[in-house]
């Protein structure tokens, strides 16, 4: 099957000036709204899930609403980054737009836990390719030297979403007036704004025609190969990473893999082209995204543990602990973002946010069973400064490291690793926390056996309704397990802080992508 392709031009009425500076900040304000509803969606559920399962049963399936949406949303990623480079980005937003749209409703309408995690799946298609082209349209109408002033935005739009999500979540549940339906309804209000930006203001047009075939095959050995490893990871706590089923899923990843990268090697338009690995930057920056992706998702997902466990803070208060890193990685995002696009050199903010990470994960093993809520707060801080320092110079510079005819793709492809490093980052600390907590309650308390650990270990609520002695125990095992974590996620931040020293400097450009496709369309 071949498609007619192209890559996105300005309007209708010439280039890049054909977009004014309120046409820019509209498609700017959609483009966030985008981001933001792709991410929100990937945590807001998580504090309506018992009500959920109140209405729809399926208690033993309910992580599946969530983890549904994190597999197809990491799987599509790609394929939206490479399928708008062929046949441009407005039409694939729009469908992007349309996927999250029905999957929305679907998810509002669900009267079985089958159908919501069925419904999620759709909705986590459409939500990676709204995350994916989001970010790849801002490089068709800014350039590299522009976009840092922007990315910035992004970036804390990004990360905000985390916060607000499980909050808005819990309002939206609690509320007398609406349901846990309504989660998904208010999506479609937001959807068709996005929408209605994509049709009026983002007039990208294609300038030559060329036909060009889909890589069907790679494409179905790359979901393939993402949803058997990921579920691997997702799942290899709860089911035993050595049994049976878990090493036939991970068996089953390993050859999917293997088979795509052979694929894309012979592919006429591969969906991620092998070639952009032997650039250094891409490289490099491949990495960085994936091991930072690993290194930076320990403070959000045990950070609330620690807080709710440990230091006694309840759930509502655990997730409003994380606003002061939120608000310092936002903060530091825009200024390091306006630092880029005034001195157009990315290098020293790449090698100067691992140093922050660095710090803030050395101060986050100084956390024992006797710090208050407020310990934690400091070093919080620094890591939020230190990943809105790396983030945003980290996209300019492999989006500028790559030809604008594979924008698109090298776009998808740093959201697309730094989602797999998130994914096997939560799932080998997950394994880290475990086994120490077990060990450790083991070691501590006789008939400890009898206890359901891994219920315990993620549930503070059952830990707080432990006999004083059991208690007491479970939360000095777990307080020890989150200090192992943040021991391993020392060599993450080193390893970061390694790569970003790699990273070559180039010369950002100072032309949009719709300049790149003007000027190569008149050759």
């Amino acid at each position: 099957m071949t498609v007619t392709s192209s890559p996105p031009v300005a309007g209708r009425d010439g280039g890049a000036g054909a977009l004014t500076h309120r046409q820019v900040m509209t498609i700017i304000a959609g483009l966030l709204l985008c981001v933001f509803l792709s991410a929100v969606d990937a945590t807001i559920v998580s504090t309506a899930l018992p009500t959920i399962a109140g209405e729809l049963g399926g208690l033993n399936r309910m992580s599946w609403v969530v983890t549904a949406y994190l597999l197809t949303s990491t799987a599509a990623t790609p394929l939206f980054g490479k399928v708008s480079d062929l046949i441009g980005r407005q039409r694939v937003l729009q469908v992007a737009l349309a996927i999250f749209f029905v999957g929305s409703i679907l998810c509002g309408a669900a009267q079985s836990i089958t159908q919501l995690v069925l419904a999620r799946a759709l909705q986590g298609i459409g939500g990676g390719g709204l995350q994916a082209l989001s970010f790849v349209v801002l490089g068709d109408i800014l350039s590299p030297r522009e976009r840092g002033k922007y990315m910035g935005y992004f970036t804390g739009t990004f990360a905000l979403s985390g916060l607000a999500g499980p909050l808005l979540g819990g309002l939206v549940v609690d509320s007398k007036a609406l349901g846990w339906r309504w989660i998904f309804y208010l999506n479609l209000p937001l959807i068709l704004v996005a929408a209605l930006v994509t049709v009026f203001v983002l007039r990208l047009l294609p300038v030559r025609r060329v036909r060009r075939r889909i890589d069907w095959e790679g494409s179905a050995l790359l979901v393939a190969g993402v949803v058997c490893l990921l579920l691997y990871a997702s799942l290899g706590d709860d089911q035993g990473w050595a049994s049976g089923r878990m090493i036939a899923l991970l068996v089953a990843g390993v050859v999917f893999s293997v088979g795509f990268v052979t694929q894309e090697r012979r592919a006429v338009e591969p969906i991620l082209p092998m070639r952009l690995f032997r650039d250094p930057v891409f490289r490099v920056g491949m990495a960085i995204a994936f091991v930072a992706g690993a290194a930076l998702m320990s403070a959000n997902v045990y950070l609330p543990l620690f807080l709710q466990t440990v230091a006694g803070a309840s759930a509502t208060r655990a997730g409003l602990l994380l606003a002061p890193m939120m608000l310092a990685l936002t903060a530091m995002s825009i200024v390091s973002g306006r630092f880029l696009s005034k001195r157009g050199r990315y290098r020293p903010l790449v090698r100067l946010g691992p140093f922050i990470v660095l710090i803030g994960a050395l101060g986050l093993t100084r956390l024992d069973v006797n710090a208050k809520v407020w310990h934690a707060t400091p070093w919080m801080i620094v890591l939020g400064l230190g990943v809105g320092t790396l983030m945003p110079p980290l996209s300019v510079a492999i989006q500028n490291a790559v030809a604008y005819t594979d924008l698109g793709v090298a776009t998808s492809a740093n959201t697309f690793f730094r989602t797999l490093g998130q994914t096997y980052g939560v799932a080998v600390l997950g394994a880290v926390l475990f086994a120490t907590t077990r060990s450790e309650i083991l070691h501590r308390l006789d008939g400890a056996k009898a206890l359901d650990m891994r219920r315990l270990v993620g549930s503070p609520r059952a830990i707080r309704a432990l006999p004083p002695e059991q208690r007491d125990a479970v939360i000095h095992a777990v307080a020890k397990g989150i200090h192992h974590v943040y021991l391993v996620n020392v060599p993450l931040a080193i390893a970061v802080l390694v790569l970003g020293w790699m990273l070559q400097e180039r010369p950002l450009r100072t032309t949009s992508g719709i300049d790149d496709a003007r000027a190569a369309a008149m050759e």
